[in-house]
């Protein structure tokens, strides 16, 4: 891997942010972000990427290779979290194997958006529908879990009335209408709707203001990895090879995919880390309504401490040069 890639992508200032984060908890500083304003940072984040997206897909237009990104956006959606749940079964019961596997099966709007941060210090373009790509791919993984719990998970006949409660009414509420999926929707749609004046309107408040708010999201990202390091005891040797090895393997599909579909360099990039990360807001969320039999410290500590540091750090470059080396 060439190591100036790596170094670029480390001394970017909001990764570099990360390791503060972390050092603040490493070394017990009293460094705190006051709780309100991390929702506040995320929730900026989402309506800023989705409206840029929505803007740059009403520039360009719907294409049919633009189509073909989006049913692939899908398609590793649904599929990763299959074979991931037969992997982990290998080592968990039906019910940790499947939220694991719906859990990476999902996406971390955040490593994305470091990825686009990678990409512009790089001078490399990438298209706006590739913000669809992330939304479509929030909510499938989620259907998939819950189905695999209810068709590998069996439950004694005590759970026999709490099974016949179960809601799919609310199961698709939490897929499709929870918050983060509503608003980078949401924000899309806007920006497609406005254009070229929206905006004008908004780019000092969604483009200038980016890059701070991103490093504010991510020092506290870093103190929140940094605090469930101590987590990782539960996790034993196969979930943390898991939590590294398995986001390598979703992003090489992904990037042959990229290859396939002809997607361009940035795209190919966004789109494997895509089907990389792994979600720590939206699936640990819908998985403690629907799954409460999983442990939540397994699902959330892999995603938080080992899958995005790995990412962010590694992961980005690491994807970038395999983008290069096959000839992307």
């Amino acid at each position: 891997m060439n190591s100036s890639v790596i170094l670029s992508n480390i001394l970017n200032p909001p990764v570099l942010f990360f390791f503060l984060g972390m050092l603040a908890i490493l070394l017990q500083s009293d460094l705190e972000i006051p709780q309100p304003l991390p929702k506040l940072f995320s929730l900026y984040l989402l309506l800023a990427i989705g409206f840029k997206g929505g803007y740059e897909i009403d520039h360009s237009g719907i294409s049919p290779q633009i189509a073909l990104t989006l049913l692939a956006a899908i398609f590793m959606a649904s599929v990763v979290p299959i074979y991931s749940f037969f992997i982990l079964k290998l080592k968990l019961d039906s019910y940790n194997a499947a939220a694991i596997a719906a859990t990476y099966g999902s996406i971390s709007a955040v490593t994305f958006i470091t990825a686009q941060s990678f990409l512009k210090v790089l001078s490399i373009h990438s298209g706006g529908h590739m913000v669809a790509a992330l939304a479509l791919m929030e909510s499938p993984a989620i259907i998939v879990g819950i189905v695999l719990v209810r068709v590998f998970a069996k439950s004694p006949k005590s759970e026999i009335e709490e099974e016949e409660k179960f809601s799919w009414s609310e199961v698709f509420r939490e897929a499709f209408l929870n918050g983060s999926v509503f608003l980078l929707v949401g924000s899309v749609i806007v920006g497609i709707l406005t254009g070229e004046k929206g905006w004008e309107k908004l780019h000092p408040f969604t483009q200038d203001i980016f890059y701070g708010m991103l490093s504010f999201f991510l020092l506290d990202m870093g103190m929140v990895a940094a605090r469930r390091i101590k987590d990782l005891s539960n996790t034993g040797f196969f979930l943390i090879s898991f939590g590294v090895f398995m986001p390598v393997l979703n992003a090489i599909i992904g990037i042959l995919i990229s290859k396939v579909i002809g997607m361009s360099q940035g795209d190919a990039l966004l789109f494997a880390v895509l089907c990389a990360s792994a979600s720590y807001i939206a699936v640990p969320a819908a998985m403690r309504m629907t799954v409460p039999e999983a442990n939540p410290s397994l699902y959330v500590s892999m995603a938080l401490a080992i899958t995005f540091p790995f990412n962010i750090i590694l992961g980005i470059p690491l994807y970038f040069n395999i983008i290069k080396t096959i000839g992307i």
